[in-house]
């Protein structure tokens, strides 16, 4: 599938916000393929970034630790000047910065937040499949070893260095579409 045509299914089911899909970047992420895609199709400065989404698989339900589908948007950055490696609890800083990167005993959050909100009622928004209220983000993680294989708790982990680059190309309101 060419990136326009996404761009064009990302308008199609932001009705009323259409401007949001034409003004700015937007993410995608491919489950199946664990990318992450960062699509600016006027400057063709489209990026590719290796994910892990949850162990558990796709799915919008409360309590399912699964990564949910549909059109989401940044709704809250977090972590912006924290050193690499910060560790968050709370979407607040410890303190503790992480020097290894294999820690498989903990699903860690690291160096940056993007926390998504749903966009579709019924979908990934309100009731017992909202997507705010799940604390799904897009985040660092101490366990690098195994991005690429879907393992997480639900949220979209990233390497490190990645989600710092990332962090500083989108803005709050930034469209995520997880496929």
């Amino acid at each position: 599938m060419r990136w326009q045509d996404i761009k064009r299914e990302v308008a199609a089911s932001v009705s009323g916000n259409s401007a949001l899909a034409d003004e700015r970047p937007f993410i995608v992420i491919d489950s199946t393929r664990q990318q992450l895609h960062r699509i600016d199709i006027e400057s063709e400065n489209n990026r590719s970034y290796p994910i892990s989404t949850a162990a558990n698989g796709m799915g919008n339900q409360v309590d399912s630790y699964k990564t949910p589908l549909g059109i989401h948007r940044v709704c809250q950055k977090i972590g912006g000047g924290q050193p690499r490696g910060m560790v968050f609890e709370a979407r607040e800083p410890t303190g503790r910065i992480v020097r290894s990167l294999d820690n498989r005993d903990q699903d860690e959050i690291t160096s940056r937040i993007l926390w998504l909100d749903g966009l579709e009622p019924g979908v990934n928004r309100d009731g017992n499949c909202d997507t705010y209220s799940r604390y799904i983000y897009i985040h660092g993680t101490s366990d690098e070893k195994r991005i690429g294989e879907p393992v997480s708790a639900g949220c979209i982990r990233m390497r490190n260095d990645d989600v710092i680059e990332l962090f500083e190309d989108i803005l709050v309101n930034d469209l995520v579409l997880i496929r």
